[in-house]
């Protein structure tokens, strides 16, 4: 009999929604992560008491009412809603695109003015029958004041390339909201959790033993013989030694900044929407959380390339990538003995509600069938 049940490879919100519910049914699990911190991107350092948002800003939403109760019955969380800013020369507008937003781009204060605008403004691209890239299918969508100041720049700072070079199905819709509501989510239910989210991933992992620093990939056989079945929850392209070619993604880079002043922006995020300016957005955490104090943490987020040295965060969806990631799919298909999860090993963008639900229903379909 081995020392454990399960090697779960990540202490991140999948591998540590997992290890909780497989605990709760008396299976020993040990959690490895190469990080130093448990949680993986929603990680929060303490800075002069700040909970600082390692990996880039995150707002726990969903429309699932069994999720939202699931992470309630673990930790409290806040009333924070999201309500981010755009800046563009200078002037600041509201997202998501809503009434606010119309009134400060053209004046307009009603919705049938506003719908009028629009109309107008798409009306001289609807000759275009099959857009050829992402400017074509956001001109066709919303027209060009929309598009040049809170789409283009920001688009094509994320991505690392021209809208002209990027395909159009990256933007497929252009929700408009014709009511002065800037909530950015429509899910009925949203917040921090209180003290932030290590609290969270604290709760989850309480009866898991977790090693960090831990390289699972320098000693694998010894990690994996410690365990009945080990949760893989990397880059599954990494995991398979690249045998089928390696998968695409974008990358972010951080510059954090401790600021001796109260309040640096008034907001959580104001994204910075011009190509001009090198980053997307600027994150003032002490506001996800109503802070009081006398300083202020901000983030300069700014989108990177990827490499092996750094973290992946964005999958590049593509026809190649996704032809390449169906390979691997098959590959573990036929595993036995090794689970996937995650952003990562799924190849996929993941909301946390998203995360915690796949892990849910892994943990159903696995541990029924022990």
């Amino acid at each position: 009999m081995k020392q454990y049940d399960y090697l779960i490879v990540g202490a991140g919100l999948f591998g540590a929604v997992f290890a909780h519910e497989a605990t709760k049914l008396g299976k020993r699990c040990l959690v490895i992560d190469k990080r130093e911190h448990r949680g993986g991107n929603v990680y929060c350092d303490d800075v002069a008491s700040i909970h600082v948002h390692k990996y880039g800003a995150h707002i726990f939403h969903t429309d699932n009412k069994e999720i939202w109760e699931y992470v309630n019955r673990l930790v409290e969380f806040n009333r924070f809603t999201n309500a981010p800013l755009a800046c563009f020369g200078g002037r600041l507008y509201n997202l998501p695109f809503n009434m606010n937003t119309f009134y400060q781009l053209w004046g307009v204060k009603t919705p049938a003015e506003a719908k009028a605008k629009i109309e107008e403004q798409r009306s001289r691209y609807q000759s275009i029958a099959e857009p050829a890239n992402l400017e074509e299918q956001a001109l066709k969508l919303c027209g060009e004041d929309i598009y040049n100041y809170l789409i283009k720049g920001y688009t094509e700072k994320q991505w690392g390339r021209s809208a002209t070079e990027l395909p159009p199905f990256i933007i497929r819709r252009i929700p408009f909201r014709f009511v002065f509501d800037n909530n950015y989510f429509n899910d009925a239910y949203q917040g921090i959790p209180k003290g932030g989210y290590n609290v969270l991933i604290d709760k989850l992992l309480e009866n898991s033993e977790v090693k960090l620093g831990v390289n699972y990939f320098k000693d694998r056989t010894r990690w994996e013989g410690m365990a009945e079945k080990t949760l893989f929850t990397g880059c599954i392209d990494e995991f398979y030694n690249y045998c089928c070619g390696a998968l695409e993604y974008r990358s972010l880079r951080f510059e954090q900044q401790l600021l001796d002043m109260e309040d640096f922006q008034g907001n959580a995020v104001v994204n910075y929407t011009e190509r001009e300016i090198p980053y997307t957005r600027i994150i003032e955490h002490k506001h996800f959380e109503f802070g009081n104090q006398p300083v202020t943490v901000i983030t300069y987020e700014y989108p990177d390339s990827f490499a092996p040295d750094k973290e992946p965060y964005y999958p590049v969806n593509d026809t190649r990538n996704s032809e390449i990631f169906s390979k691997y799919q098959e590959l573990a298909r036929k595993e036995e003995k090794i689970l996937f999860g995650g952003r990562l090993a799924q190849y996929t963008y993941a909301d946390m509600d998203d995360t915690i639900e796949a892990a849910l229903k892994l943990c159903k379909e696995e541990l029924q069938t022990i």
